[in-house]
């Protein structure tokens, strides 16, 4: 699969606004709800962001700076911030074994959570799978915290945050997912994953306009 950095520290904002200009806006959609919401930012791990792994991902460094604006803002309006970590192994894998050269072991040298996030002992949900929800208990933290929006970050967009987005989906959560705050292998995966998305069960969103809304009345 072709990898590209169609994200970079300098194109990121300009190359995000084009991607949100060009998605379908579904009026019923609910609109973003602080008060309301809670941040996931998925599997931000060495695995997927440092260049030396053959699993990197060119895009995902530049979506660092949004990711952990906005764990700070969450963290600002005492609202709820959690990790996810990926891991498996041959017993929970299924076909992620089949389909992929290797596994993210939980002991993986490079499974770590990135030294650059914003990371100050959230909760991490242990993954085995590419939905977050998925033999975790991360919709009774959620629900514990009378959190009814999602809002979704990290790796990768077609992958792990598509499957996440449309498991919350069908849990009745309103689903954010934030466009310059995911990353995929490429333009054309990322930006299907939007238009899918933005199609039938989320809302994507520039981190710019959620750190706007954090930043005023819930």
């Amino acid at each position: 699969m072709r990898k590209e950095e169609y994200y970079s520290p300098e194109t990121i904002a300009a190359e995000a606004a084009r991607m949100a200009g060009r998605l379908p806006v579904n009026p019923r959609a609910a609109a973003f709800r602080p008060a309301m919401a809670a941040l996931l930012v998925i599997d931000m791990q060495d695995y997927f962001l440092c260049r030396e792994s053959h699993a990197f991902l060119p895009a995902a460094p530049a979506i660092i700076p949004n990711v952990n604006a906005l764990i700070a803002a969450f963290h600002a309006k005492q609202r709820p911030v959690l990790f996810t970590r990926h891991g498996s192994n041959e017993h929970d894998a299924g076909q992620m074994a089949a389909w992929w050269r290797e596994l993210l072991t939980p002991d993986h040298p490079l499974g770590g959570i990135h030294p650059r996030m914003l990371f100050r002992g959230e909760p991490v949900i242990e993954k085995a799978q590419y939905d977050a929800f998925y033999r975790t208990d991360l919709e009774e933290r959620l629900r514990r915290e009378g959190v009814s929006h999602l809002v979704i970050t990290g790796v990768a967009t077609h992958l792990c945050c598509e499957s996440t987005a449309r498991s919350a989906f069908m849990r009745g959560l309103a689903v954010f997912l934030v466009i310059d705050g995911t990353a995929t292998w490429n333009r054309e995966l990322h930006t299907a994953s939007l238009n899918g998305l933005a199609h039938g069960c989320a809302v994507p969103l520039l981190a710019a306009d959620l750190l706007a809304s954090l930043a005023g009345p819930s």
